[in-house]
């Protein structure tokens, strides 16, 4: 049998020390997402124009469909680009 000390690793053990995802609206105490705020809302958009996912953004749902809703309307009245290459 095998000791605890004779296993040995090609690798290390990979251990989560991930840090917990929040929602930075609630945690604020935002309730409403203000269209108009475009550097407000380049934050929950990627270089290409895309909205980023609330699995790296750690946004709840709610807030979530806010932000895309104010992001479409920003788009509308041109205070954000559809497309656009480093927007950042």
């Amino acid at each position: 049998m095998a000791q605890n000390s004779d296993i040995k690793y090609l690798t290390p053990i990979a251990v989560d020390t991930k840090k917990k995802k929040y929602c930075r609206f609630k945690k604020s105490g935002i309730k409403f997402i203000d269209y108009k705020d475009a550097n407000f809302l380049l934050k929950f958009v990627n270089e290409q124009g895309k909205l980023l996912p609330r699995r790296l953004t750690g946004t709840s749902t709610k807030y979530q469909k806010k932000v895309a809703q104010a992001v479409k309307r920003a788009r509308h009245i041109a205070l954000m680009p559809y497309v656009g290459d480093l927007l950042k």
